[in-house]
């Protein structure tokens, strides 16, 4: 019996020690090695089990649009529409606002799954904390931010640089800058219609001097560039100094840009009567009387599609915009539409892949085909360009893609605060009569002022 217990006693302990042993196994990484793969294999087939696919049940997200063109007509047809198409149980259900309801207090009051914005309203949404940082995301849904153009991302990446480096948003296309004319103005006064080549401002400025004048009452601007900002975008100019949050007005390119606008403002019969000098989309898309128009691409394609399928058409078309003479095979700058993910959001995973879904070959050629230009390299689907829009049917649509558009510069946090100074700039050069100088100076004066308030109210830099 004695012999038996000790028999007994002598297992037990090997077999204490051969657990210890593979204990320390464990701790040297030899046994221990398959086991934490197992083991990661485990919690990665855990971690793409934890988020929902997207279309396995219903679903509504919410999408709200801070700032940008985007009629319901261009919201339905690239996103809404198609989402729906792939995934009948998902819903893309938009939040429409009271006209003049604050992005902030939207934002406070609603928790929209999707976020549509533009340089327009990026820093503003920043300071919001409504942007979920799209890192984990991206990675644990193997988006490739490669695919997309490097104009793009680079902004993108340049908003948040060096406050930790999170992105905030994926591009969702390419807003880039055209030539708009009225070809009906052009023909009522003999008047050549621009063509493929790129032109110059001064041969823009003689066309528009041919076609600002008064006939049976009516009169009839040239041209219309979205004034100061607008020609600024031609050179890629920042309004405020990067790091001092400063007016950076006083250069020679902006001096450019300014006495280019005073020219405009110059030509005979382009101030009416009345002292009215700005004119925009309306007065081109509906008054009709605006021959020219330089503005985004998004600015008008949608809306001149709603106002087709309101029963209003007119004869115009589009060529590439012009630019100084030493920066022609050049546009302008190419402004970021881009889709975000609201962090507050119950449905992250979710709304990231309807994102995913509108960035792939499909989702963007149907961008593409209704009238936006992709955000993904793919050159490919510029020869689709328009052709599922009917307004877009008959227009010279590869003029879009006539010179190369140039990177958006980085919207300093207190840019979109102090724009307005720029549009009194303009009105100083049309109706105050200012010299550019004294424009210049006016609005330098100006913005420092604003600067020093906005540290206060929305803190550094």
């Amino acid at each position: 019996m004695k012999k038996l217990l000790t028999i007994l006693n002598l297992l037990l302990v090997a077999g204490l020690i051969s657990a210890c042993s593979g204990n320390a196994g464990n701790s040297a990484g030899t046994t221990g090695s398959t086991d934490a793969s197992a083991d990661g294999a485990s919690s990665a087939a855990e971690n793409t089990a934890s988020f929902k696919k997207l279309g396995d049940e219903p679903l509504t997200l919410t999408f709200y649009n801070t700032s940008g063109t985007f009629p319901d007509v261009e919201f339905n047809t690239l996103i809404a529409d198609p989402i729906k198409k792939k995934y009948p149980n998902v819903t893309i259900e938009r939040i429409t606002p009271a006209a003049e309801t604050t992005n902030e207090e939207v934002l406070s009051t609603y928790t929209p799954d999707i976020i549509y914005s533009s340089s327009s309203s990026h820093q503003q949404i920043v300071r919001t904390g409504a942007y979920e940082d799209l890192r984990e995301l991206i990675k644990r849904h193997n988006f490739d931010t490669s695919r997309i153009k490097p104009i793009l991302w680079n902004y993108i990446t340049e908003i948040t640089a060096g406050k930790g480096d999170e992105i905030i948003a994926i591009p969702f296309n390419s807003n880039q800058h055209v030539m708009y004319y009225n070809k009906d103005i052009f023909d009522k006064f003999g008047v050549p219609y621009p063509t493929e080549k790129q032109l110059t401002w001064d041969e823009v400025l003689e066309l528009a001097k041919q076609l600002t004048r008064t006939d049976g009452g009516k009169r009839y601007v040239g041209l219309s560039v979205d004034n100061l900002t607008g020609l600024a975008k031609s050179l890629g100019l920042p309004y405020v100094d990067r790091e001092t949050g400063e007016a950076a007005l006083d250069t020679p390119e902006w001096r450019r840009v300014f006495e280019l606008q005073k020219k405009i403002f110059e030509i005979p019969g382009y101030v009416a009567p009345d002292k009215t000098w700005n004119y925009g989309r309306d007065q081109f898309m509906k008054d009709q009387n605006v021959a020219i128009r330089v503005t985004w691409l998004a600015n008008m394609v949608g809306p001149l599609e709603e106002l087709r399928q309101q029963g209003v058409e007119f004869n115009w078309d589009i060529a590439p915009a012009p630019n100084f003479p030493d920066q022609l095979g050049k546009t302008r700058e190419a402004q970021i539409h881009s889709l975000s993910i609201n962090s507050k959001s119950k449905h992250k995973d979710e709304a990231f892949q309807v994102i995913a879904e509108i960035l792939s070959d499909d989702g963007q050629r149907i961008l593409a085909r209704n009238g936006r230009v992709p955000a993904i390299i793919n050159d490919e689907l510029n020869k689709e360009y328009g052709l599922d829009i009917p307004v877009l049917q008959g227009k010279t649509v590869q003029n879009v893609f006539v010179g190369e558009a140039l990177q958006e510069h980085y919207t300093h946090p207190y840019e979109l605060e102090i724009a307005t100074r720029l549009t009194e700039a303009a009105e100083d050069l049309a109706i105050g009569g200012l010299d550019v100088n004294s424009a210049i100076r006016k609005a330098e004066e100006a913005i420092n002022k604003d600067v020093e308030t906005l540290k206060t109210t929305i803190g550094a830099p």
